[in-house]
């Protein structure tokens, strides 16, 4: 055996094992969906080929307004964890030095030491009518009674963004650690201003980083069922929710397959039209996440 036959033969013995957990876990069980998917029940135990389950999604307004709604509020998600994660994530890269800069990072991933489930439920805690701040309102007299925050939409935002945190700072930590730093200097010497060396240099240097992270936390938002659930209640509307119903509560899994796909393929249409519209390749993007 040559050495470029025994490389070969290594290379494969060593993907082996992540080949077959994508196989086992990943490919098939999705091959399963996409079967259910496209099939529907003409009678006990009979199915034969259909796309109902699709038309359903589109004759039903319950099903499409949930997911525009989904989408939407996970766009604003989105944003709202830019606007907070791009300043932490500059100061990680440009300003903070040796352990305080490992400190800052620790710091936004500590709140993942826990489960989702964990994290929620801390937020319950904090929000609800009879909570910690719902107290201190009272305490302080700025509420005469208990004041409730759960089961707004405002709540499930706050949700999405704390859970969605770490996942927008990483890219962009990576892509400012790379910029530059006499790039900002001369242009502060040539007389630029600060917002216009944001937006003309920062930006333009940061962008990959900012869609690896923007498509990241848009995915986990859309795709994202106990925050809304627990935070926004029964009344959230959110599509994951009406996946699950399908799956569990009414054991229609070939409408659940069918909804899973439809957010699967919807959720990606969206970050390819937001790719286009941004000017950003698929390939840069990955390379700063």
């Amino acid at each position: 055996m040559d050495v470029a036959t025994h490389r070969r033969w290594m290379l494969l013995f060593l993907l082996a094992p992540a080949l077959l957990w994508l196989g086992g876990l990943v490919v098939l069980p999705h091959v399963e969906l996409a079967l259910l998917s496209l099939q529907a029940r003409v009678g006990p135990g009979q199915y034969a080929a259909s796309l109902d389950q699709y038309r359903t999604f589109v004759d039903e307004p319950l099903y499409w307004n949930t997911f525009v709604r989904t989408a939407v509020m996970s766009v604003l998600a989105t944003l709202f964890t830019l606007l907070l994660a791009f300043p932490a994530a500059w100061y990680i890269a440009k300003v903070a030095q040796g352990r305080l800069k490992m400190v800052m990072l620790v710091l936004c991933l500590l709140p993942f030491w826990v489960s989702e489930m964990v994290r929620t439920l801390g937020w319950l805690i904090l929000l609800r009518e009879t909570g910690v701040i719902s107290r201190l309102l009272q305490a302080t007299g700025l509420a005469n009674q208990p004041v409730e925050l759960l089961y707004h939409d405002a709540t499930i935002l706050v949700g999405l963004v704390y859970a969605s945190l770490l996942f927008m700072v990483i890219p962009l930590v990576n892509s400012l650690e790379s910029l530059d730093d006499s790039l900002i200097e001369a242009a502060y010497d040539l007389g630029g201003s600060t917002a216009n060396i944001v937006r003309r240099i920062v930006i333009p240097h940061a962008a990959p980083g900012i869609a690896a992270g923007s498509i990241v936390v848009f995915m986990l938002c859309l795709g994202n069922y106990l925050t809304p659930t627990l935070l926004g209640g029964k009344d959230s509307l959110w599509f994951t929710e009406q996946i699950y119903t399908q799956f569990i509560t009414r054991f229609n899994w070939n409408q659940g397959a069918a909804f899973g796909f439809l957010l699967l393929f919807l959720s990606s249409l969206l970050v390819w039209a937001g790719l286009k519209l941004t000017g950003q390749r698929f390939g840069a993007v990955m390379k700063a996440s």
